[in-house]
């Protein structure tokens, strides 16, 4: 297989003829199978790369057969090399495959920089941290779309990881910014009532989002974090001009902690003047109904 055809000698008799057959057959299988393996050994290498690289292929295609303008198949590919950074996971079958503890480890991990920047969770129970990231779903958006629309109703609350967004009023005038460690949406999804402004993404967002299934389910288990939630829905709804009757009339058989309420509430609301050029949250509710836990 080094040399040329039969080698340096060639096959003077039939026996000799067919043992160079032979073995030339022999060593381009051989060499054959060595080139497999190791092309094979380098796809592996970096399969999460290949299997982008694959996704995007299929996406290209996909836009060519639909005729998407150019301006729509650059958003696209836009939102997935933001999305996936040149690699791709099937991540929810590999979390499918772990057991609950590691589950929550993973997850917990994954989101320890949304948590160290969200005041909600500073003081609050490390318990209930968990049991809202693991509720969590990550979304991304890119700059100019709308991440909530005015007059819709209000079915998730969002936390922004990274990024900033806009808080546009109805007469179009960009009331605020909001960036990395604020939340939004809340209000409606106390009062089950529609977004009076519009929240558009100013540059590339990583937001958390929880729907309100999930935002019931965690609050129920948690007294003390939904009365500071109101708490801090009440003071926006009163910077916008919004009665505040958010804040329900609570048993006494709940007995939340009221220093740790208002611990909470105080901070959000400090984290919230801090990063925004004004004290003022305009993604309320148009209702003023009361809150219906």
């Amino acid at each position: 297989m080094l040399s040329i055809g039969y080698g340096r000698y060639p096959p003077s008799s039939l026996p000799e003829a067919w043992i160079t057959i032979v073995s030339m057959m022999t060593g381009a299988t051989c060499y054959a199978l060595f080139v497999g393996h190791a092309a094979a050994l380098i796809q592996s290498f970096d399969a999460s790369k290949r299997k982008y690289r694959e996704m995007l292929k299929q996406v290209e295609e996909y836009m060519a057969y639909k005729k998407y303008p150019r301006s729509l198949r650059q958003r696209i590919q836009g939102y997935y090399e933001h999305r996936y950074k040149g690699k791709m996971f099937n991540e929810k079958e590999i979390l499918e495959e772990l057991s609950e503890c590691l589950r929550e480890q993973i997850i917990n991990y994954n989101c320890r920089a949304l948590v160290a920047t969200v005041p909600i969770f500073a003081n609050a129970d490390q318990n209930f941290v968990s049991e809202v990231v693991v509720r969590l779903r990550q979304e991304v958006f890119q700059p100019g779309d709308l991440i909530i629309r005015e007059g819709t109703l209000g079915n998730k609350m969002y936390f922004i990881q990274e990024g900033m967004v806009n808080i546009i009023t109805k007469s179009g005038i960009i009331a605020t910014r909001l960036s990395d460690g604020c939340y939004f949406g809340e209000i409606c999804l106390l009062t089950n009532a529609r977004r009076v402004a519009t929240v558009q993404a100013e540059t590339y967002c990583t937001l958390y989002s929880l729907d309100q299934k999930n935002f019931y389910e965690v609050l129920e288990n948690y007294p003390e974090m939904r009365y500071s939630m109101e708490k801090v829905a009440a003071e926006r709804l009163h910077n916008i001009g919004r009665r505040p009757s958010i804040v329900k009339q609570h048993s006494e058989n709940d007995d939340p902690d009221e220093e740790q309420v208002q611990k909470i509430a105080e901070q959000i609301l400090e984290h919230q003047v801090s990063n925004t050029s004004h004290a003022i949250f305009y993604i309320g509710c148009a209702s003023t109904m009361d809150l219906k836990l």
